[in-house]
């Protein structure tokens, strides 16, 4: 029997519970751009997951102590710190440098970062470096993950409800329904709102490393020496980073504002 029927309760129960995650969630207003968001989670809760996953990341890492590559590290992580002004005044800031090839750095929630080895010999100044940490330390600062928890939060319920509203559908049917929706939520929804913090996260890291003293017009040469390291990067709407085209543009235009910060942290 061909069953076609779609009920309309669970969906519309979704939709208000939606409402009521969307109404009741906190607010989040960007100390930089100015952006308001909506967050999944308090500041506390980000603090706390960031720690226990530092904890984790090192318990299971090989990390490296002393010599000049820590030294730069520790430099680097010091001068953005107290870039981030009143956004990361809060954080408490610690950075570990990881023995691993991976080229790789992030930034946990709360402050907490590593570094791997792998990244040092493709982010070979200090002004490289700083492009990366920069960018790494706004996706905190900007409490992007809290954002994600929001977004996916809301997907889901909305995911839940439609299922709910099909299941006296085929499963067939159920399945190509559910498969295209949750494609359209991912390349739709949650891709473009993962690359605009990619590029806020951008923005911000450019106005970190040039209050901090490192010339912002390096991070275009850095994003060109990464696009030359990573030929086989997917095309811009499949991915959750922009293209580095992309980057790089909008670099160039946000560059007259990280230029003014660059000159007055020369006077200083």
């Amino acid at each position: 029997m061909n069953r076609s029927h779609i009920k309309w309760l669970p969906i519309f129960a979704a939709l208000l519970f939606v409402a009521y995650q969307y109404f009741t969630s906190e607010k989040f207003v960007n100390p930089e751009t100015g952006r308001k968001s909506h967050v999944g989670m308090s500041a506390q809760q980000e603090a706390a997951l960031g720690l226990q996953s530092y904890q984790q990341v090192l318990a299971q890492s090989q990390t490296v102590n002393s010599g000049p590559e820590v030294d730069m590290v520790q430099r680097v992580v010091k001068r953005l710190a107290a870039a981030t002004r009143d956004a990361g005044k809060d954080f408490d800031w610690r950075v570990s440098l990881v023995q691993n090839t991976q080229v790789n750095a992030f930034c946990l929630p709360g402050g907490k970062i590593v570094v791997y080895t792998g990244i040092l010999p493709v982010a070979n100044s200090e002004a490289f470096l700083a492009t990366v940490l920069g960018h790494e330390m706004a996706h905190a600062t900007s409490r992007h993950g809290a954002q994600r928890v929001f977004e996916t939060n809301l997907t889901q319920t909305a995911m839940a409800g439609l299922a709910g509203s099909l299941s006296d559908m085929d499963y067939e049917k159920q399945r190509e329904i559910l498969g295209a929706f949750g494609a359209g939520a991912q390349y739709g929804v949650l891709m473009p709102f993962s690359r605009n913090h990619e590029s806020e996260a951008d923005h911000i890291g450019l106005i970190y490393m040039a209050r901090a003293g490192y010339d912002p017009r390096e991070s275009i040469a850095f994003w060109q020496r990464m696009e030359h390291a990573n030929s086989g990067q997917p095309p811009e709407f499949m991915s959750d980073h922009p293209s580095h085209g992309t980057r790089v543009q909008q670099l160039e235009s946000w560059m007259p504002q990280a230029m003014e910060e660059y000159n007055k942290s020369q006077q200083r």
